[in-house]
């Protein structure tokens, strides 16, 4: 291990698995991780399991916890950055979790927690796709779909801290009704779970002739990115069909924020984009441009987030870093 004290830990917790990892100053990654959530065992034992994979990625560098100047955290749910109190997180069944408080209490490290989407933005801000910008928005499309925003180099809260939520812009009025209860937001028409709905609708309803089943194992409940990849670079029509409207309104969505933004980037992430690169990025990059107005995507560029599983961990150190005194 190279010599160098000036440790952080950055933290990505999921309702899946929780991500630790040693970082240095030159945000690489030293040491990490990794355990499973186990959110149904309570919010009390959920944050032991945090504190116990903290201390395994320290001492797997070979460190003592009075090495790490910092923790920062990434997580789900809406939250206050400021106490560091998880607000409500569906996917841990957490409610007024003051996690920073606890998590300091059994590492006397100071602790930082942000939304992991704003965190994964912060991430490639510092360190991947976006290094040298100043200005940027970070949409990351997965299961639902968020957004972070990047002002002066800094993370843009708001005045209740809930900027960024891009997933829930209005995109298609009167559309699909959204899991926030909204009708035509962006994750309601974008994101894999509606990806998925209009595929099991092509295939399952309208009888649409597809090899998407094959690649997914057979089944069409839960649809993997890959397997969606797979079906468009073998001209699966109906798999295109539903890719391409996700790619026009995520680039509707993308025209718009450079309207009212008009930041230096906008990075696309998350395991859809991933799986799909440049046969999603070119659908949004030319929606961008047919709906932006004339001048506006000057200078503007769309690009593919690069951090890919470790952005959550890096930008959890980044905002470490930041927040410290």
């Amino acid at each position: 291990m190279a010599i160098n004290d000036d440790y952080v830990v950055g933290v990505d917790m999921g309702g899946t698995k929780i991500l630790a990892a040693v970082i240095n100053a030159k945000g690489e990654i030293v040491q990490q991780a990794k355990t499973a959530t186990k959110p149904k065992k309570g919010a009390d034992e959920v944050i032991k399991r945090i504190t116990r994979c903290i201390v395994e990625a320290i001492g797997g560098a070979e460190l003592k916890p009075s090495q790490i100047r910092a923790i920062g955290i990434g997580s789900p749910g809406p939250l206050d950055p400021e106490t560091g109190v998880i607000i409500f997180a569906p996917n841990l069944g957490w409610s007024n979790v003051p996690l920073k408080a606890e998590l300091e209490a059994n590492l006397s490290i100071p602790t930082f927690v942000d939304n992991d989407v704003n965190v994964g933005t912060l991430g490639e801000s510092a360190f991947g796709a976006g290094q040298g910008v100043k200005n940027l928005v970070g949409i990351f499309v997965g299961t639902g779909i968020g957004g972070g925003i990047i002002l002066d180099g800094k993370l843009y809260h708001g005045v209740n801290k809930t900027a960024g939520e891009v997933g829930h812009m209005i995109v298609k009025a009167n559309g699909p009704r959204c899991g926030c209860g909204n009708f035509g937001c962006l994750e309601a028409v974008a994101s894999r779970t509606a990806i998925t709905r209009e595929l099991q609708k092509a295939i399952l309803k309208k009888g649409k002739k597809s090899i998407l089943t094959k690649l997914n194992g057979g089944k069409l409940d839960q649809i993997r990115s890959q397997a969606i990849a797979k079906a468009v670079k073998r001209g699966d029509k109906p798999t295109i069909k539903v890719m391409q409207r996700a790619g026009k309104y995520l680039g509707i969505s993308v025209a718009s924020i450079v309207h009212f933004l008009n930041p230096e980037m906008v990075v696309l992430g998350g395991g859809v984009i991933e799986a799909m690169g440049d046969s999603l990025l070119e659908p949004i990059r030319q929606a961008a441009a047919k709906y932006a107005l004339p001048t506006t995507m000057d200078g503007v560029h769309i690009v593919e987030a690069t951090l890919g599983d470790n952005a959550g961990v890096i930008g959890a150190s980044v905002l470490a870093r930041q927040r410290l005194p």
